[in-house]
């Protein structure tokens, strides 16, 4: 047996609660990972209310967790890339809010020896969402890019993904926030009402695209109306939203873009254009907490479990 995070039903973070569930055997291409820290990701909060079962069915009792950090501790057979022992990071096959997780062996990338468990369980998620979107809006260098939700987990990885390709980035987020977007590169706006005009007052010659991360039905229409149209605005926060707005949702559905963008990541790391804030960790009983923290929507950085 090992320890986890689960819920038999759908609700609140109250329905999060600590179980014993047995060992995961790993089967085919698949590894056994003893996880060292678990990335909490806005989808799993969306997965436990009930709100994404249409699209992400679950089986009770259902662990969360789609990412994580840890030394893979057994191999399935036909694994012949990574070992006993191996320091890895990535997606998982089962919940990463656990002692241990199955994972694909092609999921996996060796962690660098730079990056402590709670960094590299940050990584994947938001290089992997900002990639993605960042390739279906067709940014060129010297364009502008207007971010909502700039200084979250996933925010600032997107500042800095498109302040290292030559773009010029306006970030939404709380005056509290702003010396920090600046230090990232990016031009800090308060976002909020009057946010089309403040946009404007920073960015005379125009916005050529926007992402979105706050899930906001006021900044997608304001994207809209500052982009001149609807071709260019991506949001990764809210599907009914995007629909309503006639936007575009890339919500993980499209093909996997895992390893172009951790090479990408990895190359900023290495250039020191690139660091990963994390905001803050939980033990793994404290999964709750964690996931009420990730709702109410203002850390800056990526919140991670322990284990």
């Amino acid at each position: 047996m090992t320890k986890a995070i689960a819920l038999t039903e759908f609700g609140s973070a109250d329905v999060l609660h600590a179980t014993d569930i047995e060992l995961p055997e790993p089967g085919p291409g698949q590894v056994r990972l003893a996880v060292r820290a678990a990335g909490v990701n806005p989808i799993d909060s969306k997965i436990r209310s009930g709100a994404m079962q249409e699209v992400f069915p679950v089986t009770f009792p259902y662990v969360p967790g789609v990412e994580a950090a840890g030394v893979i501790e057994a191999v399935g057979p036909d694994v012949t890339h990574l070992a006993v022992g191996t320091e890895v990071f990535g997606r998982v096959a089962t919940g990463a809010y656990a002692e241990q997780a199955l994972a694909s062996a092609d999921a996996l990338l060796p962690k660098p020896a730079g990056l402590d468990w709670a960094e590299a369980a940050s990584l994947l998620v938001a290089a992997e969402t900002t990639y993605r979107a960042l390739e279906r809006l067709d940014l060129h260098p010297g364009e502008t890019l207007l971010i909502h939700g700039a200084a979250g987990g996933v925010g600032s990885v997107a500042v800095q993904f498109a302040v290292g390709r030559g773009l010029k980035v306006i970030g939404t987020a709380s005056e509290a926030n702003h010396a920090r977007l600046r230090s990232l590169g990016a031009v800090p706006v308060v976002y909020g009402d009057g946010l089309v005009a403040r946009v404007r007052e920073v960015a005379p010659d125009g916005v050529d695209a926007a992402f979105d991360l706050a899930g906001r039905p006021q900044a997608l229409a304001d994207s809209v109306e500052l982009t001149g149209g609807t071709a260019r605005v991506i949001t990764v926060a809210n599907a009914a939203t995007a629909k309503e707005s006639g936007v575009a949702f890339t919500g993980g559905g499209d093909a996997d873009r895992s390893r172009p963008a951790v090479a990408e990541a990895l190359e900023l790391l290495a250039t020191g254009k690139l660091r990963l804030a994390v905001h803050r960790t939980y033990p793994l009983a404290q999964a709750a907490d964690a996931q009420r923290e990730s709702e109410a929507g203002h850390a800056t950085g990526k919140i991670v479990l322990t284990v």
